[in-house]
């Protein structure tokens, strides 16, 4: 059985940037990844505007991922590919993963553990559209795996379901193929993309948005052949009586991510309900001592420039973690608590101890606000205040601080709010 420091599972921009950062704190790592090749999702988002904060271009998301496969072969890190595991068992000192590989089954030993694994597309099903099961309903990524890499045309008139990132850039990729999209469909009233998608993907190319609408039932036996549109309420329930019915041969579905967590759940990692993913410390640890979790496995981003970082961090905390397991005593962590204000916020705990308090904070809005102000508050007694001007909810914000000069204990109650300027 081999030996790591370091087990990161997942070859994306996460997994990538967590080895690669474990291996710099001089950790023994191994990588595990499923797929043949590298790069996760980053290999077929051929459009451009990956890196602008990361690197101050706007690159590909082949040539973006690029930059850490060659980074990381150039680190000699080890990496086994077409490897799927099967099962992780917590014992004294470490874990003991189980993976089967071209070779066969295999066993694994690490002090500790990063889950890079990302996240999932919802489907129909799960947003409960009624109707046949024809072909031509496919979720945003499937489309995108069609058209970008196996140079497959799925559609020639077709729906778009969510205004999701990748529903939104899948309408305009399948434009430029000839593709006649005949609008992109949001339950919300509100669009899920970003604006710079909504311009450069919908307006750009003369493609409705319907906000408040939904796609309630499906129609076609061998290929989809109809879909029918109502309108919704404000509780997002369809409104009888409002009923169109669109004949399309594709439906293309981007109705959420929900981040990949079935190894942690196995793990007894604790998952927040909010974002889905693994309740972790300021050092991206769970609550299961040597698990670390970065990425959209932890929680979905709308930049991979983020994802990088959350992955580096996390690789290198882990790396640290094993050299702090000879007898040194870990940090205690106390609480954030996020109220109703925020849709989310990571890390969800601080760690108390010199040094130990260093955060990058990740939060999204559960309103648009204009003007708005971000309160974090100790015992009840502000100590830090950020103004905003624009807050939306698909637009997730980044924030740095160190919580060290706070003075916060382990018994701290720490509160975090987002307000109207003006409003206390």
């Amino acid at each position: 059985m081999k030996t790591y420091d370091v087990i990161v599972i997942g070859g994306g921009p996460a997994g990538l940037a967590a080895a690669i950062a474990a291996k710099k704190e001089g950790a023994r790592v191994l990588l595990i990844e499923r797929e043949a090749r590298l790069g996760g999702i980053l290999k077929q988002c051929i459009h451009d505007g990956f890196g602008l904060i990361r690197f101050g271009e706007k690159l590909s998301g082949p040539e973006y991922v690029e930059r850490f496969i060659d980074e990381f072969h150039q680190m000699d890190i080890e990496c086994s590919t077409l490897t799927f595991v099967t099962n992780i068992v917590k014992q004294k000192g470490g874990f003991v993963l189980t993976a089967v590989n071209r070779q066969g089954v295999q066993e694994y030993r690490a002090a500790s553990m990063v889950l890079a694994t990302g996240c999932r597309e919802r489907t129909a099903k799960q947003v409960k559209i009624h109707g046949t099961r024809p072909s031509g309903i496919f979720t945003a990524g499937a489309a995108q795996n069609f058209v970008n890499l196996m140079g497959q045309m799925p559609a020639r008139k077709c729906v778009v379901l969510g205004s999701g990132d990748i529903g939104l850039i899948m309408a305009r990729r399948l434009t430029l193929e000839g593709a006649k999209v005949l609008g992109v469909y949001e339950v919300k009233p509100t669009p899920s993309g970003l604006t710079r998608n909504l311009v450069q993907c919908l307006d750009d190319y003369d493609i409705p948005l319907y906000l408040s609408h939904t796609v309630t039932r499906v129609f076609g036996t061998e290929r989809l052949e109809a879909v029918e549109i109502a309108q919704v309420d404000a509780k997002m329930t369809p409104i009888p009586g409002t009923e169109q019915t669109l004949a399309c041969d594709t439906l293309i579905l981007s109705v959420g991510l929900i981040p990949e967590n079935e190894m942690a759940e196995k793990l007894d990692v604790v998952l927040d309900p909010r974002t889905k993913g693994p309740v972790c410390d300021n050092q991206f640890m769970t609550g299961v001592p040597g698990i670390f979790s970065c990425g959209n496995a932890l929680h979905v981003n709308d930049l991979v420039d983020y994802v990088s970082e959350s992955g580096e961090l996390a690789g290198a905390a882990a790396a640290m973690y094993c050299r702090r397991i000879a007898g040194t005593a870990f940090y205690s962590s106390v609480p954030l608590r996020a109220d109703a204000s925020l849709q989310y916020l990571v890390p969800q705990k601080i760690n108390v101890g010199p040094g130990a308090s260093k955060a990058v904070l990740y939060f999204r809005s559960r309103e648009i606000l204009q003007n708005a102000v971000l309160n974090i508050a100790i015992d009840g007694k502000t100590v830090y205040e950020k103004k905003y001007r624009n807050l939306k909810p698909p637009e997730m914000e980044r924030l740095e601080l160190d919580f060290e000069p706070w003075n916060i204990g382990e018994t701290s109650d720490i509160c975090v709010n987002i307000r109207k300027e003006g409003v206390k």
